[in-house]
C-alpha cells in the first residue's frame, strides 16, 4: 500500500511530458499578429473615473443585456457622479453605488430586474475549453475574452480577479445595476451562479484593489466620507472621441490562445523548478493593449 501511494505521489509530482516546447507568455504575445487581437467596442468600455485614476471595464452583452441597459442609463444619467466608493473588502470586493437620493438619476431605469445569471444561448463549440479539471463546475473555458463555466444548456461568466457584477439584496430578483462591485482578491467563485456579472476590468484594476479597506462589517466604511470619490462614470459611446481610449485583447478563440494556455501550464521561465502542468481558469492571463 506505502509503495503503491509513493508511486501515485510521483506521477501527481511529475505531470510535464518532455516534449513541451519552450514558449513563454511574453514571447507569445511579442509574436503576436493583429488578427489575433479584438478592438473593444466603444458601447462595450465603462469608463470608471476615480480620484488616483481611470479605470477601464468592458461590459459582456452576451450575458446580462437588461442589466447593461440599465447600467448604461444609469451612466448617461451621471447616477454614479460624485458618489463614494462604499465597500472595500480585503481579498474580495471593492463595491459601489446604490446609494443616490436624486430620484431624477433613475429616469428611464427599471427599479428591479430578473438575474441574467446564465445563458442558454451560448454555442459550446465556440468556447476554448480549459482540460484541466475545475472544482466548481464540470466544464471551463474562454468565450470571445471572458473566462466562463458551461454545463448542459447554461453558461455563466465566472468571478475571477476584476470581474464585475451587480450587487443584490437576499431575494434573488433584487438588483438592477446601480449597485456594483469589481473583485479584487482570490476568486471567489462560490458566488458564481449566484449574482448576475456583467463584464471585467481590462485595465486600471490598481485604482480599486489598492484602496484603504474599510473597517466595518464586510468592509463597509464606518464613515462614509472616506470612501473614495467617483468622479465620474461613463460608457465609451457618451464621450466625446478626443476623451475615449482604444483597447485590444487578446482573442481567445485562436491558435495563439491555445499555445498562451500551454505556456502558463508549462511554466518556462527560468525561475520555475517544479511545473504542474495544469492551470485554474482565473490564472491565464487576458492580455490587453492600447490600440
Amino acid at each position: 500500500m506505502l509503495y503503491y501511494f509513493l508511486f501515485s505521489f510521483a506521477l501527481a509530482m511529475d505531470p510535464v511530458p518532455k516534449n513541451i516546447p519552450a514558449l513563454l507568455t511574453s514571447d507569445l504575445i511579442e509574436n503576436s499578429n493583429d488578427q489575433d487581437w479584438r478592438d473593444v467596442a466603444q458601447k462595450d468600455l465603462i469608463y470608471l473615473q476615480l480620484e488616483t485614476g481611470l479605470v477601464l471595464i468592458e461590459l459582456n452583452e452576451a450575458f446580462a443585456p437588461k442589466h447593461l441597459l440599465n447600467i448604461k442609463q444609469l451612466a448617461e444619467n451621471k447616477y454614479w457622479d460624485n458618489q463614494r466608493i462604499s465597500r472595500v473588502q480585503d481579498n474580495y470586493v471593492v463595491q459601489w453605488g446604490g446609494n443616490s437620493e436624486d430620484k431624477t438619476k433613475l429616469k428611464n431605469v427599471k427599479p428591479k430586474l430578473k438575474g441574467e445569471y446564465y445563458s442558454t444561448k451560448i454555442d459550446d463549440s465556440t468556447i476554448t475549453s480549459l482540460d484541466d479539471k475545475d472544482v466548481y463546475t464540470k466544464y471551463v473555458g474562454f468565450l470571445n475574452g471572458f473566462p466562463v463555466g458551461h454545463y448542459g444548456n447554461k453558461t455563466w461568466m465566472i468571478h475571477c480577479y476584476g470581474a464585475l457584477g451587480v450587487g443584490r439584496d437576499e431575494a434573488f430578483d433584487s438588483g438592477n445595476g446601480a449597485e456594483l462591485y469589481t473583485v479584487i482578491g482570490h476568486s471567489p467563485r462560490h458566488l458564481d451562479l449566484n449574482i448576475t456579472l456583467v463584464g471585467r476590468v481590462r485595465h486600471g484594476i490598481e485604482h480599486l484593489s489598492s484602496l484603504p479597506r474599510g473597517l466595518g462589517p464586510m468592509g463597509f466604511y464606518k464613515d462614509k466620507n472616506k470612501g473614495m470619490v467617483i468622479k465620474s462614470l461613463r460608457v465609451g459611446t457618451q464621450l466625446p472621441r478626443r476623451q475615449q481610449k482604444f483597447l485590444q485583447v487578446l482573442r481567445t478563440d485562436t491558435p495563439l490562445f491555445k499555445q498562451l494556455i500551454g505556456a502558463r501550464k508549462f511554466r518556462q521561465e527560468s525561475w520555475f523548478h517544479y511545473r504542474s502542468g495544469r492551470a485554474s481558469i482565473c490564472n491565464i492571463p487576458l492580455p490587453v493593449r492600447f490600440k
